[in-house]
């Protein structure tokens, strides 16, 4: 059945995730001790960059495969033409590019970086296509294996490099080691033997729907980098690198597992784009259900800041409890965001995906031109005031299309952010009267309240709620009536 293969894409895609990134966070964090925030503030400039070129990498054309009822031959080899321009071009362009950043940002080092970086953009189209290919057919599970393969290959050029004390480099080399391993085996895993075609006849309908996606992502590039552009032209490298991985802490549930999930959920979309009430239950159940994950994450996350930072981080990244603490606030409206376009795009409304996109760059840069006025934390603020208003913006707009109202929307997000902030004001009550404890105890501590408080308060006032999470973890039926 359709639901069963949804359910082991989700588990195979999540499951994998969850896997890669404890690969990844375990170096991730054995790297940020060795390293120093000015190394993180370097690698933010240029990921303003890597991040701005990439809105034009193609995934759109290779996405449009997924949304298409049918698949042709052709479409593949037009698709891998056009990504393998693409990317050629963006190669050359960043490294024309990089004496104007590096000027821009009077880091004379950046010029060095953004050309090693430039070899990223030669591997996606071996990623793109081959990923929409097996993402089009539900399999995760080759896509999972690809996955943890390149994570392990990033993990360990990561410990590596910042062993041998290559510092900022470190940064560099690590992607490129999973990018490479990461197309190598997608493409042995999809059999994608097909040769690029570079006669775009006929291909209208796949660029009409790639070119939509490309705008919404140059804005939406616009929208999530706008802060270190704005930033790493008034702070020092140190400032910035604060500031990176204060914003790196609190979005790794939205960047980090947010994202599998939607590359699960547009294909399934798209099987149900004709069945408006299905389609419409569906996005209301994953809004629910990840909003049920989520919320209590970024809630706890600001209460344990300081112990979280330092058994995390180590003592010399203090300075972001308070970053991490603002942040923290911002990541639901954040989440919910974010799992507007998939639904859209399955729809066939990336035009308006594209809308939302502009709205919300214009409202984040409006926010972070005020917010940079106030240092390191005025940044911090602006995601706090002007990505609420991004979000409802982007509601008001998407809803209608989607099939929900806003009363179903408050019925799905309610559960999770009514007991995540029950759960908050007992951590914080509770911490209060904890005896002096080393960061680890703290934290440990801290975890043990609020995960208790937070199953307590689901168990009395949203069980049903509840009941569905664990139905979907653990494969269960429902009673029957």
């Amino acid at each position: 059945m359709f639901s069963g293969q949804v359910r082991r894409a989700v588990f195979w895609r999540s499951g994998s995730q969850i896997v890669a990134q404890i690969v990844m966070w375990g170096s991730t964090l054995a790297v940020i001790r060795i390293l120093n925030p000015q190394d993180y503030g370097l690698f933010a400039m240029t990921q303003v960059i890597l991040v701005l070129f990439n809105f034009l990498n193609g995934y759109g054309f290779a996405s449009a495969l997924i949304q298409s009822e049918s698949l042709e031959q052709n479409r593949v080899r037009q698709a891998f033409g056009m990504l393998i321009l693409l990317n050629a071009g963006l190669a050359i362009l960043q490294l024309g590019a990089a004496s104007i950043v590096a000027a821009y940002y009077r880091q004379p080092e950046i010029v060095s970086l953004l050309r090693v970086q430039a070899l990223l953009y030669l591997a996606t189209p071996f990623i793109a296509l081959p990923d929409a290919l097996l993402s089009r057919a539900l399999d995760f599970r080759n896509q999972a294996k690809a996955n943890l393969a390149a994570a392990m290959a990033g993990a360990l050029t990561a410990l590596g490099c910042a062993l041998a004390g290559l510092g900022v480099w470190t940064l560099v080399f690590a992607p490129i080691a999973l990018f490479y391993t990461r197309a190598i085996c997608l493409t042995l895993a999809s059999r994608m033997l097909v040769r690029p075609s570079f006669d775009f006849r006929g291909a209208s309908t796949m660029f009409g729907f790639g070119g939509a996606l490309l705008v919404a992502n140059l804005f939406w590039t616009i929208q999530s980098q706008a802060d270190i552009f704005i930033g790493g032209r008034v702070l020092d490298p140190h400032a910035l690198g604060l500031y990176a991985e204060a914003l790196f802490l609190t979005q790794i549930f939205v960047n980090k597992f947010v994202p599998p999930l939607n590359e699960v959920a547009f294909p399934a979309y798209s099987r149900l784009q004709n069945d408006s009430a299905a389609f419409a239950w569906s996005f209301l159940k994953a809004v629910r259900i990840i909003m049920l994950a989520a919320v209590p994450i970024y809630f706890g996350l600001a209460v344990s800041a300081e112990p979280a930072v330092l058994v995390l981080f180590g003592r010399k990244w203090i300075e972001i409890v308070p970053l991490v603490q603002i942040l923290a606030f911002a990541m639901p409206f954040m989440t919910l965001h974010v799992l507007l376009a998939p639904a859209l795009n399955a729809k066939g409304q990336p035009g308006l995906t594209a809308r939302i996109a502009i709205i919300g760059a214009a409202i984040m840069v409006i926010a972070f031109l005020v917010g940079s006025r106030f240092g390191v934390a005025g940044l911090a603020w602006a995601w706090l005031f002007g990505f609420p208003v991004t979000t409802l913006a982007a509601c008001a707009l998407a809803l209608p299309v989607i099939g929900a109202r806003w009363r179903d929307l408050a019925r799905a997000v309610a559960p999770g952010l009514i007991a995540a902030a029950g759960m908050a004001l007992v951590a914080w009550a509770g911490d209060s009267m904890l005896p002096p404890l080393a960061p680890l105890p703290h934290l440990l501590a801290l975890i043990a309240l609020g995960g208790l408080s937070y199953a307590a308060l689901l168990l009395l006032f949203a069980r049903a709620t509840l009941d569905e999470l664990l139905r979907l973890v653990f494969r269960r039926r429902p009673a029957a009536a």
